[in-house]
């Protein structure tokens, strides 16, 4: 298995910019990026979402997490925590935790705020709880990355993160773009040797 499954939601397009960050960083290492999305949920009834969207990836299936060797998870911060739309997909899962189909696969995680102090490290540690419940082994950023010391933005040892702005209109800066790649190829570079 050289699949890593890069899985993200994106309301304003800086979490998907992250992903494709990650993927690339995936493929550096020598591995092959799968990239995948979950549909949006209704605050109002549970609504079904096309089966695929628009533009963009595919929205993710319980058999692409069974079929990587190693996860990115992505999602903007909601008040410190996942989004819903991400949460909602997770919790559709036991099936593959009752069956320990994740246990030993390496996965990090990734994130956007609107700004530094919004939950950015909180909303990393939310999406790891599901991951460690199946017991996939967390990837983080080492501080030999110089940007952990130097960002003025984002960037934490928990994962990738962006300071988008109380507009969403920040652009993912220089360090947060390379610390995507280098989680991105920390990821597949374990995977690959889990896997050898």
């Amino acid at each position: 298995m050289r699949e890593i499954l890069v899985l993200y939601y994106s309301r304003h397009g800086a979490t998907r910019e992250m992903a494709h960050l990650v993927a690339r960083g995936v493929e550096q290492a020598g591995a092959i990026a799968r990239l995948r999305t979950v549909p949006p949920v209704s605050a109002v009834s549970e609504a079904t979402a096309a089966a695929i969207p628009d533009a963009g990836a595919p929205y993710a299936e319980v058999a692409d997490l069974e079929e990587c060797a190693g996860l990115a998870l992505g999602s903007p911060t909601r008040f410190g925590n996942m989004a819903a739309p991400m949460k909602y997909f997770w919790d559709s899962t036991s099936a593959l935790w009752l069956r320990g189909a994740l246990a030993g696969k390496p996965a990090a995680v990734f994130t956007s705020t609107a700004s530094l102090h919004g939950g950015q490290e909180t909303t990393l540690v939310s999406m790891m709880l599901p991951l460690l419940h199946h017991g996939m082994l967390i990837v983080g950023l080492p501080y030999s990355a110089p940007e952990l010391l130097t960002t003025t933005t984002g960037g934490t040892p928990y994962g990738a993160s962006h300071l988008a702005g109380a507009n969403a209109d920040r652009p993912v800066s220089g360090d947060e773009k390379n610390l995507c790649m280098l989680l991105g190829r920390r990821l597949a570079e374990t995977a690959l040797k889990l896997s050898a």
